[in-house]
Protein backbone atom coordinates (compact mmCIF):
# COMPACT_ATOMS: atom_id res chain seq x y z
CA UNK A 1 0.00 0.00 0.00
CA UNK A 2 1.27 3.27 -0.73
CA UNK A 3 1.48 5.70 1.85
CA UNK A 4 -0.99 8.53 0.01
CA UNK A 5 -3.48 5.61 0.11
CA UNK A 6 -3.13 5.57 4.06
CA UNK A 7 -2.85 8.94 4.66
CA UNK A 8 -6.69 9.14 2.94
CA UNK A 9 -7.94 6.89 5.43
CA UNK A 10 -6.29 9.23 7.96
CA UNK A 11 -7.90 12.32 6.75
CA UNK A 12 -11.18 9.95 7.20
CA UNK A 13 -10.48 9.33 10.11
CA UNK A 14 -9.62 12.10 11.70
CA UNK A 15 -13.28 13.82 10.68
CA UNK A 16 -15.08 10.38 12.55
CA UNK A 17 -16.13 10.09 16.27
CA UNK A 18 -18.52 7.70 16.12
CA UNK A 19 -16.41 4.57 17.08
CA UNK A 20 -18.34 1.85 15.21
CA UNK A 21 -17.21 4.22 12.18
CA UNK A 22 -14.56 4.52 13.04
CA UNK A 23 -14.07 0.47 13.70
CA UNK A 24 -15.40 0.33 10.02
CA UNK A 25 -13.16 2.01 8.04
CA UNK A 26 -10.02 0.55 10.28
CA UNK A 27 -12.19 -2.88 8.99
CA UNK A 28 -11.76 -1.47 5.69
CA UNK A 29 -8.05 -0.41 5.86
CA UNK A 30 -7.04 -3.83 7.07
CA UNK A 31 -8.51 -5.89 4.52
CA UNK A 32 -6.75 -3.80 1.90
CA UNK A 33 -3.35 -4.50 3.86
CA UNK A 34 -0.93 -7.57 3.45
CA UNK A 35 0.27 -9.50 6.13
CA UNK A 36 3.81 -8.14 5.50
CA UNK A 37 2.63 -4.47 6.18
CA UNK A 38 -0.80 -4.66 8.50
CA UNK A 39 1.57 -4.74 11.59
CA UNK A 40 3.49 -1.67 10.56
CA UNK A 41 -0.03 0.14 10.05
CA UNK A 42 -1.36 -0.90 13.00
CA UNK A 43 1.20 0.73 14.69
CA UNK A 44 1.38 4.26 12.27
CA UNK A 45 -2.55 4.33 13.30
CA UNK A 46 -1.63 4.50 17.04
CA UNK A 47 0.79 7.09 16.34
CA UNK A 48 4.07 4.39 17.04
CA UNK A 49 6.49 2.32 15.72
CA UNK A 50 6.76 -0.54 18.40
CA UNK A 51 4.46 -1.78 21.25
CA UNK A 52 5.29 0.31 24.42
CA UNK A 53 7.36 -2.27 26.20
CA UNK A 54 10.15 -2.31 23.19
CA UNK A 55 11.15 1.63 24.12
CA UNK A 56 11.06 2.92 20.60
CA UNK A 57 10.59 6.64 21.09
CA UNK A 58 11.06 9.32 18.30
CA UNK A 59 12.57 12.14 21.20
CA UNK A 60 11.53 14.54 18.51
CA UNK A 61 10.34 18.19 20.02
CA UNK A 62 8.51 20.60 18.59
CA UNK A 63 11.55 22.99 18.24
CA UNK A 64 13.59 20.28 16.25
CA UNK A 65 10.44 19.74 14.13
CA UNK A 66 10.70 22.99 13.36
CA UNK A 67 14.11 22.60 11.86
CA UNK A 68 13.20 20.10 10.22
CA UNK A 69 10.32 21.60 8.24
CA UNK A 70 12.67 24.32 7.64
CA UNK A 71 15.15 21.95 5.59
CA UNK A 72 12.83 19.73 4.03
CA UNK A 73 10.78 23.00 2.00
CA UNK A 74 13.84 25.33 2.13
CA UNK A 75 12.67 27.89 4.28
CA UNK A 76 13.58 29.96 7.62
CA UNK A 77 13.01 28.61 10.87
CA UNK A 78 11.26 31.80 11.64
CA UNK A 79 8.98 31.56 8.42
CA UNK A 80 7.98 27.83 9.89
CA UNK A 81 7.35 30.09 13.46
CA UNK A 82 5.17 32.19 12.18
CA UNK A 83 2.88 29.80 10.53
CA UNK A 84 2.97 27.13 13.44
CA UNK A 85 1.85 30.26 15.47
CA UNK A 86 -1.11 30.97 12.96
CA UNK A 87 -1.95 27.10 12.46
CA UNK A 88 -1.44 25.73 15.94
CA UNK A 89 -0.38 22.25 14.51
CA UNK A 90 2.95 21.28 12.73
CA UNK A 91 1.17 19.16 11.00
CA UNK A 92 -1.03 21.64 9.07
CA UNK A 93 2.32 23.66 8.77
CA UNK A 94 4.02 20.82 6.79
CA UNK A 95 0.79 20.58 4.66
CA UNK A 96 0.41 24.75 3.95
CA UNK A 97 4.39 24.60 3.07
CA UNK A 98 4.79 21.60 0.78
CA UNK A 99 1.68 23.44 -1.05
CA UNK A 100 3.63 26.54 -1.58
CA UNK A 101 6.85 24.59 -2.53
CA UNK A 102 4.56 22.75 -5.59
CA UNK A 103 4.40 19.58 -3.98
CA UNK A 104 0.59 19.90 -4.26
CA UNK A 105 0.09 17.45 -7.69
CA UNK A 106 3.21 15.69 -6.21
CA UNK A 107 2.09 11.86 -6.31
CA UNK A 108 4.02 9.96 -3.92
CA UNK A 109 5.61 6.76 -5.02
CA UNK A 110 6.69 5.70 -1.52
CA UNK A 111 5.03 2.49 0.29
CA UNK A 112 3.97 2.37 3.98
CA UNK A 113 6.33 -0.16 4.69
CA UNK A 114 9.26 2.23 3.62
CA UNK A 115 8.21 5.38 5.30
CA UNK A 116 7.89 3.24 8.48
CA UNK A 117 11.57 1.73 8.12
CA UNK A 118 12.57 5.11 7.30
CA UNK A 119 11.01 6.46 10.77
CA UNK A 120 12.17 3.16 12.63
CA UNK A 121 15.63 4.01 11.34
CA UNK A 122 15.39 7.94 12.60
CA UNK A 123 13.84 6.59 15.71
CA UNK A 124 16.64 4.03 16.47
CA UNK A 125 19.47 6.46 15.77
CA UNK A 126 21.22 7.42 19.12
CA UNK A 127 24.90 8.64 20.50
CA UNK A 128 27.15 11.09 19.44
CA UNK A 129 25.65 13.69 16.67
CA UNK A 130 22.14 11.71 16.68
CA UNK A 131 20.03 14.77 16.83
CA UNK A 132 21.13 16.47 13.97
CA UNK A 133 21.11 12.87 11.92
CA UNK A 134 17.83 12.62 12.83
CA UNK A 135 16.91 16.18 12.06
CA UNK A 136 18.08 15.82 8.58
CA UNK A 137 17.08 11.98 8.02
CA UNK A 138 13.24 13.84 9.23
CA UNK A 139 13.72 16.18 7.17
CA UNK A 140 14.55 13.35 4.01
CA UNK A 141 11.85 11.81 4.42
CA UNK A 142 9.21 15.04 4.77
CA UNK A 143 10.46 16.20 1.21
CA UNK A 144 9.59 12.99 -0.74
CA UNK A 145 5.54 13.16 0.69
CA UNK A 146 2.70 15.04 -0.76
CA UNK A 147 1.45 17.34 1.09
CA UNK A 148 -1.55 14.92 2.83
CA UNK A 149 1.39 12.43 3.89
CA UNK A 150 3.95 15.05 5.03
CA UNK A 151 0.83 16.12 7.60
CA UNK A 152 0.27 12.74 9.09
CA UNK A 153 4.17 11.90 9.20
CA UNK A 154 4.68 14.97 10.87
CA UNK A 155 2.31 14.49 13.53
CA UNK A 156 3.26 10.93 14.31
CA UNK A 157 7.17 11.46 15.96
CA UNK A 158 5.12 14.10 17.73
CA UNK A 159 2.54 11.93 19.47
CA UNK A 160 -0.33 13.67 17.88
CA UNK A 161 -2.16 11.69 15.53
CA UNK A 162 -5.01 12.63 17.38
CA UNK A 163 -7.21 9.46 16.02
CA UNK A 164 -9.21 9.15 19.29
CA UNK A 165 -9.02 5.46 19.56
CA UNK A 166 -6.64 2.91 21.07
CA UNK A 167 -5.50 -0.98 20.66
CA UNK A 168 -9.33 -1.42 22.02
CA UNK A 169 -10.76 -0.28 18.65
CA UNK A 170 -8.03 -2.45 16.64
CA UNK A 171 -9.36 -4.99 18.03
CA UNK A 172 -12.69 -4.47 17.07
CA UNK A 173 -12.00 -3.87 13.34
CA UNK A 174 -10.02 -7.29 13.66
CA UNK A 175 -13.19 -8.85 14.36
CA UNK A 176 -15.32 -6.64 12.09
CA UNK A 177 -12.88 -7.58 8.93
CA UNK A 178 -12.88 -11.58 9.47
CA UNK A 179 -16.47 -11.30 10.45
CA UNK A 180 -18.78 -8.17 9.88
CA UNK A 181 -19.17 -7.63 13.79
CA UNK A 182 -17.11 -7.74 17.10
CA UNK A 183 -18.28 -11.23 17.96
CA UNK A 184 -14.69 -12.47 18.08
CA UNK A 185 -13.21 -9.75 20.67
CA UNK A 186 -13.45 -11.71 23.30
CA UNK A 187 -10.65 -14.36 21.98
CA UNK A 188 -8.78 -10.95 20.48
CA UNK A 189 -8.80 -8.99 23.82
CA UNK A 190 -7.70 -12.40 25.98
CA UNK A 191 -4.84 -12.99 23.25
CA UNK A 192 -4.08 -9.29 23.69
CA UNK A 193 -4.23 -9.35 27.52
CA UNK A 194 -1.11 -12.41 27.66
CA UNK A 195 0.95 -10.62 24.65
CA UNK A 196 0.09 -7.30 24.30
CA UNK A 197 1.37 -6.47 21.06
CA UNK A 198 -1.35 -5.51 18.83
CA UNK A 199 0.60 -4.86 15.73
CA UNK A 200 1.68 -8.37 15.84
CA UNK A 201 -1.40 -9.99 16.91
CA UNK A 202 -2.86 -8.10 13.96
CA UNK A 203 -0.35 -9.87 11.44
CA UNK A 204 -1.09 -13.24 12.74
CA UNK A 205 -4.46 -12.35 12.77
CA UNK A 206 -3.63 -11.50 8.78
CA UNK A 207 -2.01 -14.44 8.18
CA UNK A 208 -4.26 -17.09 9.92
CA UNK A 209 -7.32 -16.14 11.05
CA UNK A 210 -8.65 -14.78 14.60
CA UNK A 211 -9.66 -18.08 15.77
CA UNK A 212 -5.71 -20.06 14.84
CA UNK A 213 -4.22 -16.58 16.12
CA UNK A 214 -5.63 -16.69 19.41
CA UNK A 215 -5.47 -20.51 20.22
CA UNK A 216 -2.72 -21.29 23.04
CA UNK A 217 -1.73 -18.04 23.72
CA UNK A 218 0.27 -18.28 26.93
CA UNK A 219 2.93 -15.84 28.56
CA UNK A 220 6.19 -15.12 26.76
CA UNK A 221 9.85 -14.33 28.90
CA UNK A 222 10.40 -10.74 27.71
CA UNK A 223 7.04 -9.81 26.35
CA UNK A 224 4.80 -8.37 29.38
CA UNK A 225 1.50 -9.40 30.87
CA UNK A 226 -1.33 -7.04 31.43
CA UNK A 227 -1.77 -7.87 35.39
CA UNK A 228 -4.68 -8.83 37.21
CA UNK A 229 -6.15 -5.79 39.05
CA UNK A 230 -8.52 -5.71 42.33
CA UNK A 231 -12.10 -4.73 42.05
CA UNK A 232 -13.51 -3.04 45.60
CA UNK A 233 -15.61 -3.96 48.37
CA UNK A 234 -16.50 -2.35 51.47
CA UNK A 235 -17.35 -5.14 53.93
CA UNK A 236 -15.58 -8.68 54.59
CA UNK A 237 -18.91 -10.82 54.31
CA UNK A 238 -19.69 -9.39 50.91
CA UNK A 239 -16.52 -10.76 49.74
CA UNK A 240 -17.15 -14.23 51.57
CA UNK A 241 -20.19 -14.43 49.52
CA UNK A 242 -19.28 -13.65 46.61
CA UNK A 243 -15.59 -15.47 46.44
CA UNK A 244 -16.12 -18.08 48.72
CA UNK A 245 -13.01 -19.56 50.70
CA UNK A 246 -10.55 -16.79 50.13
CA UNK A 247 -6.65 -15.80 50.20
CA UNK A 248 -5.79 -12.70 52.64
CA UNK A 249 -2.62 -10.81 51.39
CA UNK A 250 -1.20 -7.37 53.23
CA UNK A 251 -1.35 -4.89 50.81
CA UNK A 252 1.81 -3.00 50.38
CA UNK A 253 2.10 0.72 48.61
CA UNK A 254 4.66 -0.17 46.16
CA UNK A 255 5.34 0.05 42.50
CA UNK A 256 3.87 -3.25 40.65
CA UNK A 257 5.96 -4.97 38.53
CA UNK A 258 6.10 -8.05 36.83
CA UNK A 259 9.78 -9.28 36.47
CA UNK A 260 10.89 -11.54 33.81
CA UNK A 261 13.89 -14.23 34.11
CA UNK A 262 15.48 -16.26 32.12
CA UNK A 263 18.83 -18.29 33.20
CA UNK A 264 21.71 -18.11 30.82
CA UNK A 265 23.34 -20.81 29.57
CA UNK A 266 27.10 -21.05 29.09
CA UNK A 267 28.98 -17.23 29.21
CA UNK A 268 25.50 -15.88 28.20
CA UNK A 269 24.17 -13.61 31.51
CA UNK A 270 20.57 -13.86 32.87
CA UNK A 271 18.13 -12.82 30.90
CA UNK A 272 15.75 -10.25 33.09
CA UNK A 273 13.21 -7.30 32.52
CA UNK A 274 10.96 -5.61 34.73
CA UNK A 275 7.96 -4.15 33.89
CA UNK A 276 5.36 -1.92 34.99
CA UNK A 277 1.72 -2.15 35.00
CA UNK A 278 1.88 0.07 32.03
CA UNK A 279 3.99 -2.15 30.29
CA UNK A 280 6.86 0.36 30.43
CA UNK A 281 10.50 -1.58 30.54
CA UNK A 282 11.79 -0.23 33.99
CA UNK A 283 14.54 -2.82 34.48
CA UNK A 284 17.82 -0.64 34.35
CA UNK A 285 16.38 1.04 37.18
CA UNK A 286 16.56 -2.15 39.47
CA UNK A 287 20.04 -3.48 39.72
CA UNK A 288 19.02 -5.17 42.42
CA UNK A 289 17.25 -7.66 40.00
CA UNK A 290 20.59 -8.23 38.63
CA UNK A 291 20.70 -10.95 41.80
CA UNK A 292 17.39 -12.76 41.15
CA UNK A 293 19.19 -15.81 39.53
CA UNK A 294 20.88 -16.77 42.78
CA UNK A 295 17.45 -17.24 44.61
CA UNK A 296 15.14 -18.76 41.90
CA UNK A 297 14.62 -22.97 41.54
CA UNK A 298 14.13 -22.03 37.51
CA UNK A 299 15.16 -22.11 33.82
CA UNK A 300 12.57 -19.19 33.41
CA UNK A 301 10.08 -17.63 35.45
CA UNK A 302 7.34 -14.39 35.51
CA UNK A 303 6.74 -13.18 38.95
CA UNK A 304 4.05 -10.93 39.89
CA UNK A 305 5.18 -8.31 42.61
CA UNK A 306 5.21 -5.22 44.37
CA UNK A 307 8.35 -3.18 44.90
CA UNK A 308 8.52 -1.13 48.27
CA UNK A 309 11.80 1.01 49.01
CA UNK A 310 13.37 0.56 52.09
CA UNK A 311 15.39 2.84 54.85
CA UNK A 312 19.01 2.18 54.17
CA UNK A 313 18.82 -1.02 56.75
CA UNK A 314 15.94 -2.88 54.95
CA UNK A 315 13.80 -2.88 58.02
CA UNK A 316 11.20 0.00 57.56
CA UNK A 317 9.18 0.29 54.28
CA UNK A 318 9.51 4.14 52.71
CA UNK A 319 6.00 5.56 51.46
CA UNK A 320 5.01 5.42 47.88
CA UNK A 321 6.41 9.09 46.66
CA UNK A 322 10.01 7.57 48.14
CA UNK A 323 9.24 4.05 46.42
CA UNK A 324 8.70 6.31 43.17
CA UNK A 325 12.26 7.98 43.45
CA UNK A 326 14.23 4.52 42.07
CA UNK A 327 11.95 5.73 38.58
CA UNK A 328 15.25 7.44 37.24
CA UNK A 329 17.38 7.63 34.27
CA UNK A 330 20.06 8.89 35.88
CA UNK A 331 22.03 8.44 39.35
CA UNK A 332 20.46 5.32 40.06
CA UNK A 333 23.88 3.92 41.93
CA UNK A 334 23.64 6.33 44.30
CA UNK A 335 19.68 6.03 44.98
CA UNK A 336 20.18 2.03 44.88
CA UNK A 337 22.03 2.48 48.33
CA UNK A 338 20.06 5.61 49.79
CA UNK A 339 16.57 4.39 48.52
CA UNK A 340 16.97 0.30 48.58
CA UNK A 341 14.08 -1.50 47.92
CA UNK A 342 12.11 -5.05 48.36
CA UNK A 343 10.32 -6.89 45.66
CA UNK A 344 7.46 -8.30 47.72
CA UNK A 345 6.77 -11.64 45.23
CA UNK A 346 3.06 -12.54 45.48
CA UNK A 347 2.65 -14.62 42.30
CA UNK A 348 3.64 -16.57 39.95
CA UNK A 349 2.38 -16.94 36.39
CA UNK A 350 4.72 -18.93 34.07
CA UNK A 351 7.33 -20.88 34.85
CA UNK A 352 10.11 -23.53 32.79
CA UNK A 353 7.58 -23.65 29.72
CA UNK A 354 4.77 -23.66 31.73
CA UNK A 355 1.25 -21.67 31.48
CA UNK A 356 0.22 -21.25 35.31
CA UNK A 357 -2.59 -18.40 34.35
CA UNK A 358 -5.36 -20.84 34.31
CA UNK A 359 -4.33 -22.75 37.66
CA UNK A 360 -5.97 -21.88 41.02
CA UNK A 361 -4.39 -19.42 42.93
CA UNK A 362 -3.78 -21.84 45.65
CA UNK A 363 -1.72 -23.85 43.16
CA UNK A 364 0.20 -20.97 41.87
CA UNK A 365 1.33 -19.87 45.37
CA UNK A 366 2.31 -23.62 45.94
CA UNK A 367 4.59 -23.44 43.06
CA UNK A 368 6.00 -19.97 43.88
CA UNK A 369 7.15 -21.57 47.38
CA UNK A 370 8.86 -23.76 45.69
CA UNK A 371 10.38 -21.57 43.50
CA UNK A 372 12.15 -18.38 45.15
CA UNK A 373 14.63 -19.49 48.37
CA UNK A 374 14.28 -17.49 51.18
CA UNK A 375 15.92 -14.10 51.36
CA UNK A 376 15.86 -10.25 52.18
CA UNK A 377 15.09 -8.96 49.44
CA UNK A 378 12.58 -11.14 46.85
CA UNK A 379 10.33 -12.07 49.62
CA UNK A 380 7.20 -14.58 49.30
CA UNK A 381 4.55 -12.63 50.47
CA UNK A 382 2.00 -13.96 53.66
CA UNK A 383 -1.01 -14.94 53.12
CA UNK A 384 -3.97 -16.44 55.14
CA UNK A 385 -6.94 -19.01 53.82
CA UNK A 386 -10.52 -18.62 55.12
CA UNK A 387 -13.84 -17.92 54.41
CA UNK A 388 -14.37 -16.21 57.92
CA UNK A 389 -15.55 -12.08 57.07
CA UNK A 390 -13.92 -11.89 60.82
CA UNK A 391 -10.49 -13.22 59.96
CA UNK A 392 -10.83 -11.02 57.17
CA UNK A 393 -10.79 -7.82 59.34
CA UNK A 394 -8.68 -9.26 61.99
CA UNK A 395 -5.93 -9.43 59.47
CA UNK A 396 -6.95 -6.07 58.25
CA UNK A 397 -6.42 -4.34 60.94
CA UNK A 398 -3.22 -6.07 61.74
CA UNK A 399 -1.44 -4.88 58.26
CA UNK A 400 -2.81 -1.05 58.89
CA UNK A 401 -1.16 -1.54 62.60
CA UNK A 402 2.27 -2.99 60.59
CA UNK A 403 2.10 0.80 58.61
CA UNK A 404 0.40 -1.40 55.43
CA UNK A 405 -2.34 -0.27 52.96
CA UNK A 406 -4.74 -2.97 54.12
CA UNK A 407 -5.28 -6.17 52.50
CA UNK A 408 -5.87 -7.89 49.20
CA UNK A 409 -8.52 -10.75 49.33
CA UNK A 410 -8.32 -13.19 46.98
CA UNK A 411 -10.52 -16.09 45.60
CA UNK A 412 -8.63 -19.38 46.49
CA UNK A 413 -9.76 -21.16 43.47
CA UNK A 414 -9.09 -17.95 40.96
CA UNK A 415 -7.31 -17.86 37.38
CA UNK A 416 -4.67 -15.25 36.69
CA UNK A 417 -7.29 -13.16 34.56
CA UNK A 418 -5.65 -9.85 33.24
CA UNK A 419 -7.52 -6.47 34.17
CA UNK A 420 -10.46 -6.02 36.24
CA UNK A 421 -13.09 -8.16 35.78
CA UNK A 422 -15.18 -10.25 38.26
CA UNK A 423 -15.17 -10.91 42.27
CA UNK A 424 -11.43 -12.55 42.04
CA UNK A 425 -9.48 -10.25 43.53
CA UNK A 426 -10.65 -7.38 46.08
CA UNK A 427 -8.86 -4.79 47.52
CA UNK A 428 -9.92 -3.48 51.77
CA UNK A 429 -8.19 -0.10 51.93
CA UNK A 430 -7.99 1.89 55.22
CA UNK A 431 -9.50 5.34 54.35
CA UNK A 432 -7.99 8.21 56.47
CA UNK A 433 -6.39 11.55 56.50
CA UNK A 434 -4.94 12.80 52.85
CA UNK A 435 -7.55 9.82 51.48
CA UNK A 436 -11.17 11.43 52.86
CA UNK A 437 -14.32 9.51 52.98
CA UNK A 438 -14.31 7.40 50.09
CA UNK A 439 -13.44 3.81 50.37
CA UNK A 440 -10.80 4.60 48.06
CA UNK A 441 -9.30 7.04 45.60
CA UNK A 442 -9.47 7.50 42.23
CA UNK A 443 -7.30 7.56 39.18
CA UNK A 444 -8.10 10.13 36.58
CA UNK A 445 -6.84 11.83 33.31
CA UNK A 446 -5.38 15.40 33.00
CA UNK A 447 -7.85 16.52 30.37
CA UNK A 448 -6.94 20.24 30.62
CA UNK A 449 -5.78 23.18 32.54
CA UNK A 450 -7.09 26.66 33.15
CA UNK A 451 -5.14 29.92 34.48
CA UNK A 452 -3.93 30.90 37.47
CA UNK A 453 -4.90 34.03 39.31
CA UNK A 454 -3.44 36.19 41.88
CA UNK A 455 -0.73 34.07 43.70
CA UNK A 456 -1.18 31.25 41.32
CA UNK A 457 -0.65 33.41 37.84
CA UNK A 458 2.82 32.65 38.71
CA UNK A 459 2.61 29.59 38.40
CA UNK A 460 0.76 29.28 35.22
CA UNK A 461 -1.58 26.70 36.22
CA UNK A 462 -4.85 27.41 39.03
CA UNK A 463 -6.62 24.60 38.24
CA UNK A 464 -6.93 21.48 36.23
CA UNK A 465 -9.82 19.47 34.88
CA UNK A 466 -9.66 15.51 35.45
CA UNK A 467 -11.53 12.38 34.05
CA UNK A 468 -12.22 9.44 33.91
CA UNK A 469 -12.60 6.74 31.31
CA UNK A 470 -15.48 5.23 29.43
CA UNK A 471 -15.27 2.83 26.86
CA UNK A 472 -12.63 4.85 24.71
CA UNK A 473 -13.80 8.03 25.81
CA UNK A 474 -12.83 10.00 28.94
CA UNK A 475 -15.66 11.92 30.49
CA UNK A 476 -15.76 14.80 33.63
CA UNK A 477 -15.61 13.95 36.97
CA UNK A 478 -13.75 17.27 38.99
CA UNK A 479 -11.45 20.32 38.97
CA UNK A 480 -8.51 19.98 41.07
CA UNK A 481 -7.11 23.52 42.40
CA UNK A 482 -5.77 21.96 45.96
CA UNK A 483 -3.59 19.31 47.28
CA UNK A 484 -0.68 20.74 45.43
CA UNK A 485 2.76 22.35 46.13
CA UNK A 486 3.93 25.72 44.75
CA UNK A 487 6.64 22.95 43.59
CA UNK A 488 4.33 20.71 42.00
CA UNK A 489 2.08 23.78 40.62
CA UNK A 490 5.04 25.28 38.81
CA UNK A 491 6.16 21.02 37.84
CA UNK A 492 2.90 20.34 36.40
CA UNK A 493 2.03 23.28 34.19
CA UNK A 494 5.43 23.28 33.13
CA UNK A 495 4.97 19.70 31.95
CA UNK A 496 1.17 20.05 30.72
CA UNK A 497 2.25 22.90 28.68
CA UNK A 498 4.13 20.14 26.34
CA UNK A 499 1.21 18.11 26.00
CA UNK A 500 -0.98 20.93 25.03
CA UNK A 501 -3.25 20.61 22.19
CA UNK A 502 -5.26 23.72 19.89
CA UNK A 503 -8.19 21.50 20.29
CA UNK A 504 -10.13 19.31 22.45
CA UNK A 505 -9.04 15.48 21.85
CA UNK A 506 -11.78 13.37 20.25
CA UNK A 507 -12.08 11.61 23.10
CA UNK A 508 -13.01 13.96 25.07
CA UNK A 509 -16.75 14.73 26.16
CA UNK A 510 -16.96 17.99 28.37
CA UNK A 511 -19.90 20.00 29.31
CA UNK A 512 -19.57 23.48 27.24
CA UNK A 513 -19.56 25.24 31.43
CA UNK A 514 -16.45 23.18 32.15
CA UNK A 515 -14.12 23.94 28.82
CA UNK A 516 -10.85 24.61 30.45
CA UNK A 517 -8.31 27.21 28.86
CA UNK A 518 -6.29 24.71 27.15
CA UNK A 519 -6.53 21.14 26.49
CA UNK A 520 -4.11 18.49 26.87
CA UNK A 521 -3.35 15.19 25.47
CA UNK A 522 -4.40 12.01 27.47
CA UNK A 523 -1.21 11.29 29.00
CA UNK A 524 -1.11 12.00 32.81
CA UNK A 525 -2.70 10.26 35.38
CA UNK A 526 -3.74 11.39 38.98
CA UNK A 527 -4.99 10.07 42.11
CA UNK A 528 -7.85 11.98 43.76
CA UNK A 529 -8.76 11.76 46.78
CA UNK A 530 -12.17 12.94 48.08
CA UNK A 531 -14.95 13.34 51.03
CA UNK A 532 -17.68 11.94 48.55
CA UNK A 533 -19.16 11.06 45.08
CA UNK A 534 -22.19 12.50 44.04
CA UNK A 535 -24.90 12.48 40.71
CA UNK A 536 -23.77 15.26 38.47
CA UNK A 537 -25.89 17.23 35.84
CA UNK A 538 -22.77 18.76 34.56
CA UNK A 539 -19.58 16.47 34.45
CA UNK A 540 -20.03 13.96 31.52
CA UNK A 541 -19.53 11.07 33.87
CA UNK A 542 -22.82 11.52 35.61
CA UNK A 543 -21.04 11.87 38.96
CA UNK A 544 -18.29 14.33 40.72
CA UNK A 545 -16.06 14.28 43.15
CA UNK A 546 -16.86 16.36 46.33
CA UNK A 547 -13.98 18.11 47.75
CA UNK A 548 -11.52 16.62 45.67
CA UNK A 549 -7.75 16.77 46.68
CA UNK A 550 -4.24 15.46 44.87
CA UNK A 551 -3.31 12.67 46.34
CA UNK A 552 0.29 12.00 44.31
CA UNK A 553 0.89 11.55 40.25
CA UNK A 554 0.73 8.53 39.25
CA UNK A 555 3.52 7.83 36.68
CA UNK A 556 3.22 3.82 36.86
CA UNK A 557 -0.29 4.41 35.22
CA UNK A 558 -0.99 4.97 31.52
CA UNK A 559 -4.61 6.70 31.18
CA UNK A 560 -5.98 3.11 29.91
CA UNK A 561 -5.70 2.07 33.74
CA UNK A 562 -7.69 5.09 35.16
CA UNK A 563 -11.00 4.56 37.43
CA UNK A 564 -13.80 3.96 34.56
CA UNK A 565 -17.03 5.36 34.79
CA UNK A 566 -18.30 1.78 36.04
CA UNK A 567 -16.16 1.62 38.68
CA UNK A 568 -17.39 5.53 40.25
CA UNK A 569 -20.73 4.16 40.07
CA UNK A 570 -19.50 1.25 42.42
CA UNK A 571 -17.69 3.37 44.90
CA UNK A 572 -21.10 5.89 44.86
CA UNK A 573 -22.87 2.81 45.33
CA UNK A 574 -20.52 1.88 48.64
CA UNK A 575 -20.32 4.89 49.96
Amino acid sequence: MKFKDLSLYLKELEKISSRIEITKILAELFKKSTKDEIGEITYLLLGTLAPSFRAVVFNLADKMMIEVLAKAYHVSADNVRKLYKTEGDLGNVADKLAQISNLKSQTSKFSVSEVYNDLLSMAQDEGGGSVERKIEKMAEIISKLDPLSAKYVVRIPLGRLRLGFSDKTILDALSWMEFGDKSAKVLLDKAYQVTPDVGLLAKKVKEMGIKKATKNIKPLVGVPVAPMLAQRLKDPSDMVTKMGVVAVEPKFDGLRLLIHFKRGKGKNKDFLKAFTRNLNDVSNMFPELLGIGEYINAREAILDTETVGMDPDLVKMANFQTTMQRRRKYNIDALKFKVPVRFQIFDIIYKDGKNLMDKSYVARRSELEKTVKKNNVFVVDRFWLTNSPDEISKRHKEMIDDGLEGVIVKRADSRYVPGRTGWRWVKMKETVGSEGKLLDTVDCVVMGFTAGKGKRATFGLGQFLVGVKSGERFKTVTKIGTGLSDEEFRGLNKYLLKIKVSRKPKQYDVHKNLEPDNWVTPQVVVEIAADNITKSPTHTAGYALRFPRLVRFRDDKSPDQSTTVSELKKLFKLQ
